[in-house]
């Protein structure tokens, strides 16, 4: 039996727009060492038809929103063979061609004609050799493995819906380009499930540009059931940014300006996701904020600070316990933005209400039509609804268990506040209120669950790392196996399709 020392197992996780990586696994599971975003830069003279078609906006993946939802069925038999060696994607480019992680981001800061690509934001591999420049950056360059004595097993973590002929392809690249002692691979929203210490749940992956809704039942994802909604941080941010414009104490009018003070607040710690209930009073309240006229020489920027500390001061004034008062009621923060603070209001908690109702996109100034590419085109459909459709679409008998572990992962939920709790008010509607309506099948409750606090490292940001730590507690198990990875002796005598025992999202 083939066993690995937990010192030289890989761990590489593989989203639409990140990818994360780490060496070695120790009693204390870590946290990434590798952590970039998932684009390459190709020098403009070089690039091909292909890579400039895949050029995002703004530096983020180019989606647009249509459908209401994109609805993924399981990855399909392939009737082709993946071929035997691996053909570059675009004749005449190679993998060193591509600039990727920090030598992309000097490129760019030094302003150089750089063309950007993100072959996995539309949850496929759209360019094989942009696939294997990332791969290859966070396994050779990152972590330091040396291809020509490469010893270490790779568990690849990667998004659902790949076909067959997928999976057999990013085998070849890891065994015939990285030189790798085994390999595995592993269905993130089975890897985040799993960081949650659960087998059972629905898995919402809040990305980007779209969020991932995909139910798993007993430790395998429910493919026909899995959903994706074209709405993620990027939506917030533009509706946070718009918002902002009410707040006359801050003085950016640039609309650029403004959405970098929106990435800037959320990411900060500075917004949480108010219920339902919540949500519909502060919705009544709504009007433009005049902070400028509440601040007024020093002492209530010291009462913002401390928020009600003064509350115990048997010295503070009634004026100033009055005035605290006021102040903690516009639930007021400062925050420093390059080089000036900046004081934000209660406004900053509507960041992720695109997310439930898409609809208030249609209020942001010219965000459906470089979006949607259509003033009349449809918004996308609100995220509780796509999560109460995925859940519909399992087996009956299922669906209470996997109510029983909603579970909310992405950047989001590393910053934001609330977020799972904000979207289990809005769920409530899709289970039994009823106790005398009781039956076998209907759920009479959604459970909330979240990566468990004994994860040290992963204590502060652990439910946004989830796919990392889920990816790295099934190494721990599979390389210690010997049965659930490809070897390299599998590979030479089976070839490519010997990953697909191995990889249990294809069963």
């Amino acid at each position: 039996m083939t066993t690995f020392r937990d010192s030289s197992i890989v761990i590489i996780e593989t989203s639409r727009t990140v990818v994360r990586a780490g060496l070695g696994l120790y009693e204390l599971l870590r946290t990434p060492t590798i952590d970039i975003p998932a684009r390459v830069g190709i020098r403009a003279s070089l690039a091909p038809d292909s890579s400039v078609s895949q050029t995002p906006v703004n530096g983020r993946p180019a989606y647009r929103l249509g459908d209401s939802l994109d609805v993924g069925g399981g990855p399909s038999a392939s009737t082709s063979r993946a071929p035997s060696a691996m053909p570059p994607s675009n004749s005449g480019v190679r993998v060193t061609d591509y600039l990727v992680g920090p030598q992309l981001d000097e490129a760019l800061a030094a302003g150089q004609d750089i063309v950007v690509s993100w072959p996995f934001a539309d949850g496929q591999i759209r360019d094989w050799t942009q696939a294997e420049a990332l791969w290859k950056y966070a396994l050779l360059t990152g972590l330091g493995i040396r291809r020509v004595q490469n010893e270490s097993p790779v568990l690849l973590s990667i998004f659902a819906g790949l076909s067959r002929e997928g999976y057999e392809r990013i085998s070849q690249v890891f065994f015939e380009r990285f030189n790798v002692a085994a390999f595995s691979m592993l269905d993130r929203a089975m890897a985040q499930l799993y960081a949650a210490n659960a087998l059972s749940g629905v898995v919402v992956d809040i990305g980007t540009s779209r969020t991932d809704v995909t139910p798993v039942y007993d430790g395998f994802p429910v493919h026909l059931a899995r959903t994706s909604v074209k709405l993620g941080t990027d939506a917030c941010e533009a509706f946070l940014a718009h918002v902002l414009r009410t707040n006359t104490s801050i003085e950016l009018t640039d609309a650029a300006d403004l959405r970098a003070l929106a990435q800037h607040t959320w990411r900060a710690g500075l917004v949480r996701v108010p219920t339902e209930g919540e949500a519909a009073r502060d919705a009544e309240d709504e009007g433009v904020t005049d902070i400028a006229a509440v601040l007024v020489a020093g002492k209530e920027k010291a009462v913002i600070e401390s928020g009600m500390k003064k509350r115990a001061n048997a010295k503070a004034s009634a004026a100033e316990l009055a005035r605290a008062k006021e102040i903690e009621a516009l639930d007021l923060v400062t925050t420093e933005f390059r080089g000036v603070e900046v004081t934000l209001g209660k406004e900053r908690h509507r960041f992720c209400e695109p997310l439930f109702d898409p609809g208030v996109m249609a209020g942001v100034e010219g965000w459906v039509e470089e979006n949607l590419g259509d003033e009349e085109a449809t918004l996308d459909m609100p995220l509780q609804t796509a999560v109460g459709h995925a859940v519909g679409l399992t087996e009956a008998e299922q669906r209470q268990y996997i109510w029983n572990g909603l579970f909310v992962t992405g950047d989001v939920a590393s910053y934001v506040k609330g977020i799972t709790a904000g979207l289990h008010s809005y769920l409530l509607p899709y289970v039994l209120s009823n106790p005398d309506q009781h039956n076998e099948v209907q759920a009479r409750q959604i459970r909330t669950i979240k990566v468990p606090d004994y994860f040290a490292e992963f204590r502060e940001k652990g439910d946004g790392l989830a796919a990392f730590l889920g990816t790295s507690i099934v190494a721990k198990i599979t390389f210690h196996d010997g049965k659930n990875f490809t070897t390299k002796a599998d590979y030479a005598e089976r070839g490519p399709k010997a990953v697909l025992e191995m990889s249990p999202s294809l069963f």
